[in-house]
């Protein structure tokens, strides 16, 4: 929580207390609807209904609640809804990471896996003041780091290729000769007339180092 009162509470008695609630993200910010309606329903009961998607940390904020909301809206996010609290203040804040390879091509390691393990494993830290300030963990799935891991962390994890690039030649006979079993884009184009497929133009020509 972030904690914000009014210095002025008699001339400005609306936003006498306007605090901040930090909500856990998943990794790599998968919502489902049914999870999003929730925690906005809850938002609309407790507080204000104003939020943020996402703080610089990634928590989703819930902008302006009361101080006697906290303790009920904590009870009904963490039972009912079975989601857990962010972080403000000296704390470990809330580890994000990218996609990874759950949507990405471009993903050398799985950057969720790792988001998932670090917050399990410092929970005490994320919910109790252990640092005498703020830090971040951020993953990176690749050097396109689409978490900003090298910009907005104290302890970024970018995924990059090591060793020489390793090609199954007989795989790529097969994606030439149009094999069902490795379709072209991963059948994105099924059932298209593309015209004859021309390995040069649209694989070779397209390759950063011409492998």
């Amino acid at each position: 929580i972030v904690g914000r009162y009014s210095d002025v509470p008699t001339q400005f008695p609306g936003v006498e207390h306007f605090h901040t609630v930090r909500i856990a993200q998943p990794t790599g910010l998968y919502y489902s609807t049914e999870n999003l309606g929730a925690l906005m329903n809850l938002w609309e009961k407790y507080g204000s209904g104003v939020t943020n998607m996402h703080g610089s940390t990634g928590d989703m904020m819930l902008l302006g609640t009361r101080t006697e909301n906290l303790e009920p809206l904590f009870w009904d996010l963490t039972h009912d809804l079975n989601q857990d609290l962010g972080v403000s203040g000296s704390n470990l804040r809330t580890p994000s990471s990218c996609l990874g390879n759950s949507r990405c091509e471009w993903a050398c390691y799985d950057a969720q896996e790792m988001c998932n393990s670090l917050t399990q494993r410092y929970q005490d830290e994320i919910h109790r003041p252990a640092f005498p300030y703020k830090f971040k963990f951020k993953f990176s799935g690749c050097p396109n780091d689409c978490v900003a891991a090298i910009a907005r962390s104290d302890f970024a994890v970018i995924g990059t290729w090591k060793d020489n690039i390793r090609i199954d030649q007989a795989a790529v006979k097969k994606y030439i000769a149009g094999d069902a079993e490795y379709p072209a884009n991963a059948g994105a184009h099924k059932g298209g007339n593309w015209g004859k497929f021309d390995i040069e133009k649209e694989v070779v020509d397209l390759c950063p180092t011409n492998c």
